[in-house]
């Protein structure tokens, strides 16, 4: 698949990165379209698109001609056979099996030139592609929290993954207005290996006594952090960071120093996932 043949793109997944990233393309003029199994989460992600470019156009960022053609470039769907797209972006949970799957679901109603692209923040490109047909138009590409406005996107070859999909890729970050950086196969790939400790190392002192939660943020933005690693956490989600360094720890064959924390496993365990629930490790209105 050629850059320039790219008409429709695919998302699966209408949580908070599905729906951003649905949102880009649809805003740089694919057809796009936004599947989930779960009603209520695509009718959440519709609302949440139509007020992100409400917002846009009362800061002056867009027009009203653009909120209206993104939203008619975009559609919601809870049917797998509609998603026969040049490229499929999955953006669903940390596991391997639930990404191995949809790949190889979505295989029987598209192309073998259709571009099968992951935002996985951690798992190698190289295991979701294996046992996927044409494993060589499998690739990553990894957004960060929110889609719609954070510039960054990793774009990730595996062991299988074709040089001409993998710069594919970067032109179509290129045209969503992204800043694409290229890198090979490693769990956690740079931004969330790196990142890793500024989480994990937070969540130690926490566990040890040291500090207190607000101290240890506060601490690290008057270091020149914008966000203490709390704060991000909840942003983010706790739920998903803790998969995250989950999975990354069992990557790097249990090495302790990405081993996850029994603290935010609890906040996991309570459903205490962060802003989207209303309480993380702060407690949101």
């Amino acid at each position: 698949m050629r850059f320039e043949d790219i008409k429709t793109i695919g998302i699966v997944g209408a949580g908070t990165m599905g729906q951003g990233i649905a949102q880009i393309c649809a805003q740089a003029g694919y057809k796009t379209i936004l599947f989930d199994i779960n009603a209520q989460i695509l009718q959440k992600a519709e609302a949440t698109t139509a007020s992100n470019l409400s917002k846009g156009v009362e800061r002056g960022k867009l027009t009203d001609a653009d909120k209206q053609a993104t939203l008619a470039n975009l559609s919601f769907t809870g049917d797998t056979l509609t998603l026969s797209c040049d490229v499929i972006i999955e953006a669903v949970v940390e596991r391997l099996e639930v990404k191995q799957s949809i790949f190889k679901d979505l295989d029987a109603v598209n192309s073998p030139d259709t571009i099968f692209a992951s935002n996985t923040s951690s798992i190698p490109i190289t295991r979701i592609a294996a046992g996927i047909p044409n494993p060589e138009r499998v690739v990553g590409m990894h957004f960060f929290n929110p889609a719609h406005i954070m510039k960054l996107v990793e774009v990730i070859s595996g062991a299988a993954t074709s040089p001409e999909v993998a710069e594919t890729i970067r032109q179509l970050a290129l045209k969503l207005d992204k800043k694409p950086v290229m890198a090979q196969d490693s769990p956690g790939f740079i931004v969330n290996r790196v990142a890793r400790h500024f989480y994990v190392e937070g969540l130690k002192l926490l566990e040890e006594g040291v500090a207190d939660v607000q101290t240890i943020d506060k601490l690290m933005q008057a270091s020149g952090f914008k966000m203490g690693p709390f704060e991000l956490m909840d942003l983010i989600g706790v739920d998903t960071n803790y998969s995250v360094t989950s999975s990354m720890f069992e990557a790097f064959h249990y090495d302790p120093k990405f081993r996850p924390s029994r603290i935010q496993q609890q906040k996991v365990d309570a459903g205490h996932h962060g802003r989207k629930s209303g309480k993380g490790f702060y407690t949101y209105e």
